[in-house]
């Protein structure tokens, strides 16, 4: 039994509980997530704090020596089979534990019932209107514009008769992107569609509509992954700035449109501004993630998309100085902050597997030697998935790539 009596919170989110000599470590129950999940399980889990994992059952977070995997149904799907032990008599044990959501639906299933599960868990400092906000790729477009924060350009689509009303105004390469990232990686296992020709458009458009998924189209700024940066904060309640953390993507798989195979730190220009505009303007509280990209064409940092929870580079962060799983943890738990005034460059998170893929890519087209990859990747590395420490989730992820390879 891990109830722990709760008094209530002073404000939304944000309820603390003084601990008292001897009092045992407050439990922890990370709810889905990926890298983000792995990072914060092995943080917390290194100070013998208890981490219950509420995933999918191949996740990899399952597989690490300080995770304790929670036993919901497999009578139902398992977004549903959550839903129901987080809300339900079947979560009761576990009262008094701190909840913290690692994916974008986690976030969601959070703020629809942040009522109901926040008379029985901790929650981290959030504003679930704004969240949910910045879960629709259309709303958070919308208010970058009105905080005067850089967009590309895009163009909002309600039915396929508007496409040719379109037509003249489209850019091209344009990017088909879901309104929400989340649903459209769940079916097509991508983050949107990159289109080049207006029939390519259409083409895409059906095959994202009849999977009822809302779309917006996005133009695609040119140049490299490499000038793709990324902006980190928390919000306190008064919505004040509590670090600042700054990094750069040197490459991603597929090139230009899939996911970063390799991260540094790095402080960059000119990045916090806008990004607290933007925060500020939605009303964001807690953790905060803005990526950028930078326009050679106008000499702008241009938003790419802004994510209100942990994010796959929590690992970096942590190795390079500041532990964002401790500082969430430690607000609720009532505990003295980890230190928040500085962070190391040159820190740099690498996926092997897909970076090597990443290379080929760009080898291919002459971007890229075998020399300058080496010469890059030879170096002391933070590995998301794998840790000397802790190797199962990394060795399970290997496993399943080799099998799919």
């Amino acid at each position: 039994m891990v109830s722990i009596a709760v008094r209530p919170a002073a404000s939304p989110g944000a309820a603390v509980i003084p601990r008292q000599p001897g009092h045992a470590m407050r439990p922890v129950i990370v709810f889905e997530g990926n890298d983000n999940a792995l990072s914060i399980v092995r943080r917390l889990g290194r100070r013998s704090i208890p981490v219950y994992v509420l995933n999918d059952p191949n996740a990899d977070v399952q597989y690490s020596r300080y995770a304790r995997r929670l036993p919901v149904s497999t009578s139902s799907p398992f977004p549903q089979a959550a839903i129901e032990f987080l809300t339900g008599a079947a979560s009761d044990d576990y009262t008094g534990a701190i909840l913290l959501a690692a994916s974008d639906q986690a976030l969601t299933v959070v703020a629809r019932h942040r009522k109901q599960l926040e008379k029985k868990f901790l929650l981290d400092l959030s504003n679930p209107t704004a969240q949910e906000g910045m879960l629709d790729k259309l709303t958070t477009y919308r208010i970058a514009d009105a905080a005067g924060v850089p967009t590309p350009q895009y163009w909002q689509v309600d039915d396929r008769s508007e496409l040719e009303g379109l037509r003249a105004s489209l850019v091209y390469p344009l990017i088909v992107k879901p309104r929400h990232s989340h649903q459209f990686v769940r079916k097509f296992k991508s983050k949107f569609v990159v289109v080049h020709t207006f029939d390519e458009l259409l083409r895409a458009y059906d095959v994202v509509t009849e999977a009822n998924i809302d779309v917006l189209l996005v133009e695609m700024i040119p140049g490299p992954d490499s000038r793709l940066c990324s902006y980190y904060t928390y919000l306190d309640e008064e919505g004040n700035a509590l670090f600042d953390f700054t990094k750069r993507i040197v490459r991603r798989y597929p090139m230009n449109m899939g996911l970063a195979t390799y991260h540094v730190t790095d402080h960059v220009e000119g990045i916090k501004k806008p990004s607290l505009r933007l925060f500020r303007r939605a009303g964001l509280l807690g953790l905060a993630n803005a990526e950028f990209k930078y326009d050679v064409r106008d000499d702008t940092l241009k938003l790419i998309e802004c994510n209100a929870r942990f994010t796959a580079a929590n690992a970096l962060l942590d190795k390079a100085g500041l532990d964002l799983s401790s500082l969430v943890y430690n607000r609720l738990a009532d505990l003295p902050l980890p230190r928040l005034d500085h962070f190391r460059d040159n820190v740099t998170l690498w996926d092997p597997f897909r970076d090597y893929k990443a290379y080929r890519e760009l080898r291919a087209r002459g971007e890229l030697t075998v020399f300058e990859w080496l010469r890059g990747v030879f170096r002391p590395q933070v590995f998301a998935g794998f840790n000397w420490s802790d190797p199962s989730p990394g060795i399970a992820r290997l496993r399943r790539r080799i099998l799919k390879s």
